[in-house]
């Protein structure tokens, strides 16, 4: 770099302009030459000309991106084959489709006359592609079912649902293309908008599409009314009696425990049900875990109103004589 820079500072004026003369000569002969060169016919070259699929955008909906291109092998002169080339003021082929929900494709053969004639003087040759593939789907009006999100954590701690969660209306009516609605599985779910709550729900909550299908769906009802009542669960323990069974005379346990203590929730309105209840803890030898030699505690009665219930301890080793 340095030697051409210090070639072109020794250089005399007059030197200087013998290059410009040189330089203007050899591209005006470039110039001449492309020019010549695109006013002659029997160019050949591959071209991606554009296409715009039309169809009735009341009765279907495209689910995926329609092709907006065809690559096809055209010939004829320079000038017009440098335009299509770099798509100089050329308007989209249209290509319309009566039923698009019948099949997903159409076959080039089907639209060559029409674009050999678009492409008028310049000669359609081949087209490269088979086919032109597309999504398009009916759109149609479907009842569906609206159900409330409790995956997240929607209810206080020891908190329960004392009724079932009543919305509103209960079915909806929404519109979209067939293959979208499907991916609902006939459900729609309602974010309550709640957490850890501890008291009844009344509330009028809006519908939501999820976002990934918004575009695609619309919903006829814009609002459900949703109510549910809720209770507390209470804590509380007993100390159980044990109750040996199946206990042969030569087995004990290594270290009989001063108590065992359940723990458990409760609803209130269980309270009194409670009081009726004589539990004890149950060793049933038949039961052991014959690898280790020991035994899990079992609690009878077991009542289905009580919840969560654990024991303290909950496994004992077995001691042999």
């Amino acid at each position: 770099m340095a030697k051409l820079k210090k070639f072109f500072t020794n250089l005399n004026p007059q030197k200087i302009s013998n290059f410009k003369v040189a330089a203007l000569c050899f591209l005006a002969a470039a110039t001449f030459w492309v020019l010549n060169a695109l006013n002659k016919d029997n160019y050949t070259t591959v071209v991606d000309y554009p296409i715009k699929i039309t169809y009735d955008e009341n009765e279907f909906m495209a689910v995926d991106k329609l092709p907006n291109r065809l690559k096809i092998e055209i010939n004829g002169n320079g000038w017009d084959l440098l335009r299509k080339y770099f798509k100089f003021n050329e308007a989209p082929f249209p290509i319309e489709i009566n039923n698009p929900s019948a099949k997903d494709y159409m076959l080039t053969s089907e639209i060559r006359r029409g674009l050999a004639e678009t492409l008028n003087p310049t000669i359609l040759v081949s087209m490269l592609n088979d086919t032109i593939k597309f999504s398009i789907d009916k759109v149609v009006t479907r009842k569906i079912k609206v159900q409330a999100d409790t995956t997240s954590n929607t209810l206080a701690k020891n908190y329960r649902y004392a009724s079932p969660i009543e919305i509103d209306p209960e079915v909806v009516n929404i519109k979209g293309p067939t293959s979208i609605l499907q991916k609902l599985d006939g459900v729609l779910k309602i974010d309550l908008q709640e957490e850890k709550s501890n008291t009844n729900f009344n509330k009028i909550l809006t519908l939501n599409i999820p976002d990934s299908l918004e575009e695609y769906l619309t919903l006829e009802e814009e609002s459900v009314h949703v109510r549910f009542d809720v209770l507390q669960m209470l804590e509380g323990n007993k100390r159980l009696k044990i109750k040996y069974q199946n206990f042969p005379d030569n087995v004990s346990l290594i270290q009989e425990p001063n108590s065992i203590i359940m723990t458990y929730l409760i609803s209130e309105k269980r309270l009194e049900d409670l009081k009726t209840l004589e539990f004890e803890a149950l060793l049933d030898y038949n039961s052991r875990n014959r690898q280790d030699s020991t035994i899990s505690v079992q609690v009878y009665p077991k009542p289905t109103f009580l919840e969560n219930i654990t024991i303290e301890p909950g496994i004992l080793k077995l001691k042999y004589d």
